[in-house]
């Protein structure tokens, strides 16, 4: 007769988990190399990609981050790279990779505001290069392309969607005084190393200021487009946008020089004033895109619906992103093993061991 052995009930529970947990390391996934920070269905993410974006990201003059912080930033970083790494792969597949043509344009027009000393005092800065700059556009490009076929081109805001949002929310289109959508190019005497305009045109003193004001007042005489001027010579960080400000309420401009006020409100759609004289030695030349009175808009308004419908196609591309994102990321294969370090060190530093 044959003798069973019988095990405690704690005893089997404990060697079950003991045989999950060696399957488990088993199955581990290690580290190709200690500068690998984590692999995406097979392609490394090396550590120094993930430093240099950090350098670039921590600004010189704000106090040193702690090693917890820095470990966060890098976290975020490999995480952004691992998720551009997933999209740009999907992207390969659809042949939806920009073109060297288009990734020369977007560099071109990236390094315009700078003159060539400034960007390379730029580069040195970030401890970035130029390839590192084109591959990033590329990604960049590329990924959107990727999201523009898969996402954008597949939103739909219909007029009923439209009018639903404008029963509920009726409310936030009852203005309370008058608005005025305006646009500005601004000339400083003493220049800002900190903003750029296409020309990276900046007068040096009052002088110059003055020369420079009575230049785009003639630009504009004969017809050029404010906002194009506005990117080439303004010099503030509205230039990027055109100058433009959006709308803005009527008391806002209780808080400015009462000249700049007064030319505001004498104006008429479309029309711009010449340059004004500010206190600080420079100038402001404002031009008047549109007015809006107080009162109810209605859903019959054109401008209302379109503004609900950018409204609503944010909305929904935000959510679409996220969610084709998230179903990107599961059927890849992805290892970070800096997460792992973190954890495994309990929230020591991995990059000095």
């Amino acid at each position: 007769m044959t003798t069973k052995l019988r095990l405690p009930r704690k005893m089997l529970v404990f060697a079950a988990l003991a045989a999950c947990a060696f399957a488990a390391s088993c199955k581990r996934e290690s580290a190709p190399g200690p500068g690998v920070w984590a692999t995406v269905n097979g392609k490394e993410i090396a550590r120094g990609d993930v430093e240099k974006i950090f350098r670039s990201r921590v600004t010189p003059e704000a106090p040193t981050p702690s090693q917890e912080e820095a470990l966060s930033l890098q976290l975020s970083i490999l995480d952004e790279l691992i998720n551009s790494e997933i999209l740009l792969e999907r992207a390969n597949k659809m042949n939806l990779v920009a073109s060297d043509a288009e990734v020369e344009d977007k560099f071109t027009e990236s390094k315009s505001p700078y003159t060539e000393e400034e960007f390379q005092k730029k580069l040195q800065a970030t401890g970035l290069t130029v390839d590192d700059l084109r591959n990033d556009i590329r990604r960049q490009l590329s990924i959107q392309k990727l999201l523009n076929r898969e996402v954008v081109g597949k939103i739909s805001i219909t007029d009923q969607d439209i009018a639903d949002f404008y029963n509920k929310n009726r409310s936030q289109f009852n203005v309370a005084e008058p608005q005025y959508h305006i646009a500005q190019i601004v000339i400083t005497p003493r220049p800002d190393p900190t903003v750029h305009n296409r020309k990276n045109n900046k007068a040096a003193n009052e002088a110059e200021a003055g020369h420079k004001a009575a230049m785009l007042a003639q630009k504009l005489d004969s017809g050029s487009d404010f906002s194009e001027l506005a990117m080439d010579y303004s010099e503030d960080p509205s230039a990027s946008t055109g100058g433009d400000l959006g709308f803005q309420p009527e008391s806002s401009f209780n808080k400015s020089d009462p000249m700049l006020k007064k030319a505001v409100l004498s104006l008429k759609p479309g029309q711009a004033t010449q340059p004004i004289h500010v206190k600080d030695g420079g100038y402001i030349i404002l031009k008047l895109i549109a007015k809006e009175t107080a009162g109810q808009r209605e859903l019959a308004d054109l401008q209302v619906q379109q503004a609900i419908r950018e409204a609503l196609r944010t909305r929904k591309e935000q959510l679409l992103r996220s969610a084709y994102l998230v179903e990107a990321r599961d059927e890849a294969h992805v290892t970070n093993f800096l997460a792992r370090q973190i954890l495994e060190s309990a929230g020591k530093n991995p990059n000095t061991q």
